[in-house]
């Protein structure tokens, strides 16, 4: 399982409350009372441990990501909590178990699914959950013109149907919570969107090209093929849906 790197903490953070509400909406729905040991794979710039740490704040916390710079980054804003490098593929091969084993946008970056969120959950322990929230918008205009766009193959992420998930976890999962969530950010033009994809979605993209001048000019092309598929509304604004797939489940 390959995992990305060379993340840009402060491209991501551009949208940051965008990014963050997905992951306040699964702490939300999580019935867990008093989890006493969490872990939150991929966790980024901690902006998603720390919504965590307010759910649960009795619980000890434990931050893993394999992006040093953002690390970095999650030490800055929250040294209160712990932070561990690790890749998530490693770290679900096998260790201590944890009450609450969460991860948001993250766990599309990895492949083999089925495999992998097996081995996530048996890193549970007995009374918690895995819970996950992960982009589920492939087919989208944003993506879908990437793909078009791109000159040779690259990594790109995955995401199945709900019932891939719950096929996946039924069998040693006691109750499984699956939904799908669209969320619609307005945004001021369909450059805001393109900034959006720079810090997550393109990256892979833009890694496989050459220099910053083939860079500039792709990010140029893509915004002009994107114009269309989102119209301005009458105030100005974009409207910019972005559709999110949610899993929780739990272990008796």
């Amino acid at each position: 399982m390959e995992e990305m790197a060379a993340w840009n903490a402060a491209q991501y953070l551009k949208f940051s409350e965008e990014r963050t509400r997905p992951c306040r909406d699964l702490a939300a729905r999580v019935a867990l009372e008093q989890p006493r040991r969490i872990v939150d794979l991929g966790c980024g710039p901690g902006n998603s441990t720390a919504v965590v740490a307010a759910r649960w704040p009795q619980a000890r916390i434990a931050g893993l990501d394999s992006s040093p710079e953002m690390l970095a980054a999650a030490r800055r804003e929250h040294p209160e909590i712990r932070w561990e490098p690790g890749g998530i593929a490693a770290w679900a091969d096998g260790g201590e178990p944890f009450d609450l084993v969460f991860s948001n946008a993250a766990l599309q970056w990895l492949d083999d699914h089925a495999a992998l969120f097996p081995k996530l959950f048996a890193r549970v322990a007995p009374g918690g959950a895995l819970a996950i929230q992960m982009p589920a918008d492939y087919s989208a205009p944003q993506h879908r013109i990437l793909r078009e766009m791109a000159a040779r193959p690259v990594h790109d992420w995955h995401c199945h149907a709900p019932e891939f998930y719950y096929d996946a976890l039924a069998p040693a999962a006691a109750r499984i919570d699956l939904w799908t969530t669209t969320y619609y950010h307005p945004m001021p033009d369909v450059e805001a969107i393109v900034e959006w994809y720079k810090g997550t979605g393109m990256r892979p993209y833009l890694e496989a090209l050459e220099g910053p001048e083939e860079r500039r000019r792709f990010i140029a092309e893509y915004c002009e093929r994107l114009r269309p598929h989102f119209p301005a509304q009458p105030d100005g604004a974009v409207l910019f849906p972005f559709a999110r797939l949610f899993v929780v489940a739990y272990r008796e």
